[in-house]
């Protein structure tokens, strides 16, 4: 079970927007960072690239899960990062949660993290998100109480029980 998250007034979500769609490519460019910097292109093909990706990857998002919530998160009225939740019959799935890199590390995604299992512990339903194997968000996961459930080549199906759901295990 997890411990009540504390308020924290300067972290707030906000539904996602059609002016949000360059930050949001800004965003998904940081967590392909690494990638980019080992192909032989242009900063215009890389753009592009992301920019093709991004847009995929939203499309499945959509198509999998129309009913999810999209917010940016915001810290201290700044944009900083953006979840994507999806609350279905037998679980709430954290589609998507990234922080930009200048803001990763201050509890931002801990505390977000935090209020979607104190909804699934209050709801009696588990939290999933998948991680890759090399993320090191993983040892976040880990640390608030996620078990791996599956693997599905480099993606890890992350898992958090509820307390009444895992004393039935």
């Amino acid at each position: 079970m997890t411990s009540e998250p504390k308020a924290h007034p300067e972290i707030a979500l906000r539904p996602v927007v059609s002016g949000d769609h360059d930050f949001l490519v800004e965003i998904y460019g940081t967590t392909r960072a690494e990638e980019m910097a080992m192909v032989p292109w242009t900063d215009e093909q890389r753009q592009l690239f992301i920019r093709s990706q991004f847009d995929a990857q939203q499309t499945h998002y959509g198509q999998k899960y129309p009913t999810a919530a999209h917010d940016v998160i915001l810290f201290e009225g700044e944009k900083v990062g953006q979840l994507y939740v999806a609350r279905l019959d037998h679980e709430i799935r954290i589609v998507d949660i990234t922080v930009i890199p200048a803001r990763r590390n201050r509890g931002i995604g801990s505390y977000l993290i935090k209020q979607v299992l104190d909804e699934a512990q209050h709801k009696n339903k588990r939290a999933r998100i998948y991680v890759e194997e090399f993320n090191p968000s993983l040892n976040l996961f880990n640390r608030l109480g996620f078990k791996m459930r599956e693997q599905h080549g480099f993606h890890l199906l992350m898992e958090w029980t509820p307390a009444v759901i895992g004393s039935l295990r």
